[in-house]
């Protein structure tokens, strides 16, 4: 099941650089940038996870030699980039529509050759 979840990651990361390298659209590069923040976003996940463990929410009567919880840490981070993929998301979108206001295109090739 994790290697699984790693192979998906990896998938995902893969292809939103593909994504970002080849596409010459900007709204294909935008939505390929978040591609692959979705394959990093489930390859934290899939770091933190220990099969069997429970939330690290205890007491301290509870807690002794056999507990065994999951790391929280990826988790947090996984939400904080979350957040930041929106905004990154976003103003990327919000700078393609001034590109697109600019020089009338959303195409890199056109919007380079008409840049001179």
């Amino acid at each position: 099941m994790i290697l699984l979840n790693y192979i998906a990651a990896f998938f995902l990361i893969g292809l939103g650089m593909y994504a970002i390298v080849t596409k010459y659209n900007l709204v294909k590069t935008v939505i390929g940038l978040s591609i692959a923040d979705y394959g990093v976003n489930l390859l934290l996940i899939s770091i933190g996870f220990n099969p069997g463990g429970t939330a690290p929410i205890f007491t301290w009567s509870e807690l002794d030699y056999n507990s065994f919880f999951v790391d929280p840490v990826p988790q947090a981070l996984t939400l904080t980039s979350i957040v930041i993929g929106a905004c990154v998301t976003a103003m990327s979108l919000a700078l393609v529509i001034k590109l697109e206001e600019q020089y009338g295109t959303i195409d890199t090739r056109q919007i380079r050759r008409l840049r001179g």
